[in-house]
C-alpha cells in the first residue's frame, strides 16, 4: 500500500477525496484512466482519474505543518513558496511562516537575519548547493525540514551519473523555474549543462549537433541557458536528457527522440548508444499520470473545462494547454474567480494576464464541465469550485445520491 501522509483535514474534501479514494480502491494498479462523472442533473462534472496533490506535494505539506507543530515559539521560514498554490502558501503565512525569497530567486529577507535556532523549510522544488551552503554557514539545519520531492532528487542523481560518465546534461525545462535552477546548479558540478524550453529550441540544438549550425548560433540561441565554459563542439558529442518534472512528459520524450535522431544523423545508428544516454526512467510518474488522465478526460468531451491551480504552477499550465486544444478552458486559482453564471475571472496563459469574460457558462441543460487540477491543488479547493457552480442551478441531485455508485462499489 502506498505511504499515507498526514495532510491537514481542511485540505481534504467530503466529495473529491471520497471519489479519489473510491477510484483508488476500485483500481489499485491505476490502469483505468476513464473519468469520474458526477451527475447532478442540470450540470455534470467530469473529473480526471488523477489530479491534485501528488506524492511529492503531500510529503511537502506534511513536513511543513509538522515543522510548525514541533517548533512553537521559534521563527519558521520557507526558502520560497513550498508549492505553487496561493491558498496553501497563504495559510502557512497566516500561521507565521515567512518567505525568504520569491519563486524567481529575488531576496525578500536578508540572509543575515537568520540565526542558528531558526527553522528553514526547503520547498518541494529543492534548492541549489550554493543556497544550502549559505544557510549552513549561518548554523541553519538544512536537512531537518527538507521537502524536496524524491522524483526531483532522482533527476539530480541521474544528472550526476551522466556527468561522471562524460555526458552533457540537457534539461527540458523553464530556465528560471525553481526546480530547473536547482537541477542546473547540481548538474553543473559534474557536467556541462544546457536548458531547452520546448521542441523548437531542441530543434535548434539538433542543428548544432548535426553540424548544420556553428558555435556562434548556439551562443546566440541559448544565451544564459548553458553552464560556464560550455563548448558546443566538445560538449554536444555525448548527451543525456532529463526534465523539470512538471513539464509535459510527452514533450520531454519527443525532445529526447529528436536529439537522439540528430546523433544518429551525425554519428550513425550503430554507435548512437555511445552518444545518447537513455534517461526515460527519470520521468515523474505522477506528472505523467495526471497528463494521461487529462487526455482521457478530454476525449470524454465537455462543454468547457475548469482547471484549478496556482497561476505560477508549471504542471497546471500544461493541463490547461491540453484542455484548451479541445474546448473553452478557464485556468482559475479558486472559487473566488467564479464571479457569476455570466462572468468569470481567469488566467490567460497566452498573454500571462488575469482576464474576465462574460457568457462563459452555456445556456443549455445539462452542461458538461470538465474539472481537474494541478499537483499542488488541495481537494478542498476543487470541491469549493464545484459547490460554487452548483449554487447557480435549481433542482440539483443530493450529493449522497450522486456519490452512491462510487461508494457502493467499494463498500
Amino acid at each position: 500500500m502506498p505511504r499515507q501522509f498526514d495532510i491537514p483535514i481542511f485540505y481534504k474534501s467530503p466529495i473529491i477525496s471520497r471519489v479519489k479514494e473510491a477510484r483508488r480502491l476500485q483500481d489499485p494498479r491505476k490502469k483505468d484512466f476513464s473519468p469520474t462523472v458526477l451527475d447532478f442533473g442540470p450540470v455534470r462534472f467530469k473529473l480526471a482519474r488523477h489530479f491534485g496533490f501528488c506524492y511529492g506535494v503531500e510529503q511537502a505539506v506534511e513536513i511543513a505543518y509538522r515543522a510548525l507543530e514541533e517548533n512553537p515559539g521559534r521563527r519558521v521560514f520557507l526558502l520560497s513558496e513550498m508549492i505553487h498554490n496561493p491558498h496553501v502558501n497563504s495559510d502557512l503565512e497566516q500561521r507565521g511562516v515567512r518567505f525568504l525569497r520569491t519563486t524567481r530567486g529575488e531576496q525578500l529577507i536578508p540572509w543575515d537575519v537568520l540565526r542558528p535556532e531558526d527553522i528553514v523549510i526547503i520547498p518541494a522544488f529543492g534548492t541549489t548547493p550554493e543556497i544550502e551552503a549559505e544557510l549552513a554557514s549561518r548554523g541553519v539545519d538544512v536537512h531537518r525540514y527538507d521537502t524536496t520531492c524524491p522524483f526531483v532528487e532522482k533527476v539530480w542523481k541521474r544528472s550526476s551519473q551522466l556527468g561522471q560518465r562524460g555526458y552533457t546534461v540537457v534539461i527540458h525545462g523553464k530556465r528560471y523555474h525553481e526546480e530547473t535552477r536547482a537541477t542546473f546548479a547540481r548538474a553543473a558540478r559534474e557536467a556541462p549543462v544546457v536548458v531547452v524550453r520546448d521542441l523548437q529550441e531542441a530543434a535548434n540544438l539538433a542543428r548544432v549537433i548535426r553540424g548544420e549550425a556553428d558555435a556562434a548560433f548556439f551562443y546566440e540561441h541559448f544565451r544564459d541557458r548553458y553552464s560556464a565554459g560550455f563548448d558546443p563542439t566538445r560538449d554536444l558529442v555525448r548527451i543525456g536528457v532529463v526534465n523539470q518534472t512538471t513539464m509535459l512528459a510527452t514533450e520531454t520524450q519527443a525532445i529526447a527522440e529528436l536529439l537522439r535522431q540528430a546523433m544518429i544523423d551525425r554519428y550513425g545508428a550503430e554507435s548512437v548508444h555511445e552518444h545518447f544516454a537513455d534517461t526515460s526512467d527519470t520521468l515523474c510518474y505522477a506528472t505523467h499520470e495526471n497528463q494521461q488522465a487529462t487526455r482521457t478526460l478530454i476525449d470524454a468531451g465537455g462543454d468547457l473545462a475548469l482547471v484549478v491551480g496556482g497561476y505560477n504552477s508549471s504542471n497546471t499550465s500544461h493541463l490547461v494547454e491540453l484542455c484548451a486544444e479541445r474546448m473553452p478552458t478557464y485556468f482559475i486559482k479558486g472559487p473566488e474567480e467564479l464571479l457569476s453564471p455570466d462572468r468569470i475571472r481567469y488566467f490567460d496563459l497566452r498573454t500571462q494576464t488575469v482576464r474576465e469574460s462574460e457568457g462563459w457558462l452555456p445556456a443549455h441543460r445539462p452542461i458538461d464541465i470538465v474539472l481537474t487540477a494541478g499537483a499542488s491543488c488541495p481537494d478542498a479547493l476543487l470541491e469549493a469550485v464545484l459547490q460554487r457552480v452548483l449554487t447557480w442551478f435549481k433542482d440539483v441531485r443530493a450529493v449522497e445520491d450522486v456519490l452512491a455508485p462510487y461508494l457502493e462499489a467499494v463498500a
